[in-house]
């Protein structure tokens, strides 16, 4: 409160006093540890506004986790389905299960109560975890991208040049290399422990980074994916588009119009698929790294991170129905899981 006169104590008791039960009245306070004088204060944020918002973002999280559940499951139980490209798919709903299990459940209760009661080491594991998670499946959004480029650039020697072992190797050491590139972020960062932890109150995780880690994080986990993957479908769409029109010269001069509409039919497709895929990522990513870029420090519990935080893990929702869903095989397969076939021999 800001006085611009001397005021009476009387007066300024009565202030103080409505103006406490006029903030209660809007929102619990509390202390996160009661007994400790350098806790934070809690705030539990009730009202049937939040409990809508909470409701939907653990409707979200259940819904990553089920989705992806059920692309893991259909990948390494049917050996039909054990290629290379989706090798790449089961990558890639590993790191968002991760998300649905992990880093939303922690992100919805931080939003419940601002308070952090696992402790300072949690705090760091939890953050990579959710980097990890992030990074390996831009990684895996990368890999699925040259995959595609290979096989529709040079269809004839895809199956030699992408083997199932070497599609392991770069899967194992994509997620090898994106728990290094953490490591070192926090290195110099401060290191590990003060990097993350900020001592201010007792009860609080906050993330600080040091602003040119900034354009290094954007350039090597943004620029450079983003960069790669739009090439890369720009080329895939350009191939599809040059052997759809081949394909409707020769039915052409052979008077065969079903084909034809075909195969344009199927080039439309491929156009409406690759701009979802590209839209889809950019629109999720953009917003956020743009923020981050710009504000050099974001609280783990701001409206901010909240918005761009929960923007990224969309991402990992979207991403098993673009990459898994509309592929037949995937109906299948969950077909047979959700009947319980797949435990028959």
């Amino acid at each position: 409160m800001h006085y611009k006169g001397p005021a009476k104590n009387s007066e300024l008791h009565l202030n103080l006093k409505m103006s406490v039960t006029t903030y209660q009245h809007n929102m619990t306070v509390q202390y996160c540890f009661p007994e400790d004088n350098s806790s934070c204060i809690k705030e539990v944020r009730k009202g049937h506004g939040n409990i809508f918002v909470f409701t939907l973002l653990s409707f979200i999280s259940v819904c990553t986790v089920f989705l992806n559940l059920l692309v893991i499951i259909s990948i390494s139980h049917f050996k039909q389905l054990h290629t290379p490209t989706n090798l790449l798919i089961l990558s890639l709903a590993v790191a968002d299960l991760l998300v649905g299990l992990v880093v939303m459940p922690v992100n919805i209760m931080g939003l419940i109560e601002n308070c952090w009661y696992f402790g300072n080491m949690a705090c760091v594991i939890v953050f990579v975890i959710n980097n990890l998670s992030t990074v390996a499946s831009l990684c895996s959004l990368t890999f699925i991208a040259v995959d595609r480029y290979v096989a529709v650039n040079d269809p004839l020697s895809y199956s030699i040049r992408i083997t199932v072992s070497k599609t392991s190797v770069f899967i194992v050491s994509g997620w090898l290399l994106s728990l290094l590139y953490i490591l070192i972020f926090l290195y110099f960062n401060d290191d590990l422990l003060p990097y993350l932890i900020l001592i201010r109150c007792h009860g609080e995780c906050v993330m600080y980074v040091k602003y040119p880690w900034m354009t290094v994080d954007l350039i090597v986990t943004f620029v450079t994916p983003c960069s790669i993957i739009l090439i890369l479908y720009s080329f895939i769409f350009n191939v599809a588009r040059h052997q759809a029109i081949a394909v409707r010269s020769v039915m052409n001069s052979m008077s065969n119009r079903k084909v034809a509409k075909v195969s344009f039919t199927s080039e439309t497709k491929a156009a409406r698929t690759l701009g979802i895929v590209v839209c889809v990522y950019l629109t999720c990513w953009i917003p956020y790294y743009i923020s981050s870029f710009s504000v050099e420090s974001l609280s783990s519990f701001s409206v901010l991170w909240t918005v761009l935080a929960w923007l990224v893990y969309l991402n990992s929702f979207m991403n098993p129905l673009i990459y898994a869903i509309f592929y037949p095989w995937f109906r299948a397969s969950v077909k047979n899981i959700l009947t319980c076939r797949i435990i028959q021999s």
